[in-house]
């Protein structure tokens, strides 16, 4: 199997759950960051919120040095997700542009959440590998 022949419309997790020291303060983050790239707050608890695949607690101790990256459709939504967090006071940790060692057309964005974790919003343009897999998971 090599990276140009894998199906790259294949799900390969589930969920990812992050454990944040500042429950409120997290869930803003995710909201208003995750807005632009169309993934909303679905449900909500006491002390957990679901936003499709991502899940945030209030669980201690808080999830760190996490790397969490999220498939956008469009270059515009990275610049909106980057905009987004830094104007809601989030700190940037890489403004949108590309990524060239990451090869041809990764087109990234990235940010801290509360907690520290680099959360990335990456559109793969044209010469990217998976580019042009399927929009739809299987």
């Amino acid at each position: 199997m090599s990276v140009e022949s894998w199906d790259w419309s294949l799900r390969i997790f589930d969920h990812v759950d992050v454990h944040a020291s500042d429950y409120a303060e997290s869930v803003r983050f995710y909201e208003t960051v995750l807005a632009p790239l169309g993934i909303p707050k679905l449900a909500e608890g006491d002390d957990w919120a679901c936003f499709a695949n991502l899940n945030v607690a209030d669980r201690r101790p808080p999830t760190q040095n996490l790397h969490v990256c999220f498939y956008t459709r469009e270059k515009g939504q990275v610049d909106a997700f980057h905009l987004a967090g830094v104007e809601a006071g989030f700190r940037s940790n890489g403004e949108p542009g590309y990524r060239e060692k990451y090869g041809a057309g990764y087109y990234a964005a990235y940010l801290l959440d509360p907690d520290g974790n680099n959360v990335e919003a990456l559109y793969r343009d044209i010469g990217n590998i998976g580019h042009d897999a399927s929009a739809t998971l299987r």
